[in-house]
């Protein structure tokens, strides 16, 4: 960053030279600082998971969520400064009741994605706002099946088969090790319930014991087996594939 303390990142409707917004860029390394958040669309639903990194001993188990149910058919996960991502899914969950006061129909998946990406993106473009310091996966059911997009702290929306975000997504081994995993499944064969096992492993796979923190696996779906309704995995199955996921990493460990 060779314009930095030149006056080219003391506002983000500043641009450097060479075409950059680096307070985007420093919103960007916020997210780098979050735990993993990988998410996969199956046959017949979508699949989220999140390494939520725990910060002191003394917190306890389920606090501080980072995934966040939106609608009724719809949830959200976040990378980044938990706040942050707490004001994106207000302004998401108020967009999606709008939307069915009005059309009298749950909100399309493109159209909640397209409002929410809006959303971030007006923070990008004056002086007095500064860009959220978060990325989100938002993953829903609607009239054309499973959808999964993920947006960024620049306000970029895309629309995926499995996408990841966070700090291991970032870094130039797990990133690949994580696109190299999704690329690997048959997610057009595959269901939500097998998805949540691979899920689970692709988080433990990329997290290093011996540098991150303690973690929480938090996982949701909303898919044919939740009745098509944004869900917390039950506790059953979590177990399970938390099991499956040690399971290998042990087995990678011994190879």
């Amino acid at each position: 960053m060779s314009s930095i303390g030149t006056g080219y990142d003391l506002s983000v409707t500043t641009f450097s030279p060479d075409g950059r917004v680096f307070q985007i860029e420093y919103a960007a390394k916020a997210v780098d600082n979050s735990g993993t958040v990988v998410a996969i669309k199956c046959k017949d639903g979508v699949v989220m998971g999140v390494e939520k990194l725990i910060a002191s001993k003394m917190m306890l188990p389920g606090s501080n969520r980072r995934i966040h149910a939106v609608h009724r058919h719809s949830g959200m996960a976040v990378a980044g400064l938990a706040a942050d991502g707490r004001q994106i899914v207000a302004r998401a969950k108020s967009e999606a009741t709008n939307y069915e006061s009005v059309y009298g129909e749950p909100i399309p998946v493109k159209e909640l994605a397209a409002r929410v990406a809006s959303y971030v993106h007006l923070c990008t473009l004056y002086w007095w706002l500064r860009p959220f310091g978060c990325g989100v996966i938002l993953g829903g059911y609607d009239r054309d099946g499973p959808q999964l997009y993920m947006i960024e702290p620049s306000g970029i929306s895309y629309r995926y088969f499995g996408a990841a975000i966070g700090k291991e997504g970032r870094l130039p081994k797990p990133i690949y090790y994580i696109d190299r995993e999704i690329e690997k499944l048959k997610l057009s064969e595959m269901t939500c319930r097998q998805g949540v096992i691979e899920v689970a492993k692709i988080i433990y796979g990329v997290h290093d014991e011996a540098k991150d923190k303690a973690f929480e696996l938090e996982m949701s779906w909303v898919c044919d087996e939740s009745n098509r309704q944004h869900q917390k995995v039950p506790d059953s199955l979590l177990e399970e594939a938390k099991e499956a996921a040690k399971a290998a990493l042990e087995e990678m460990d011994a190879d």
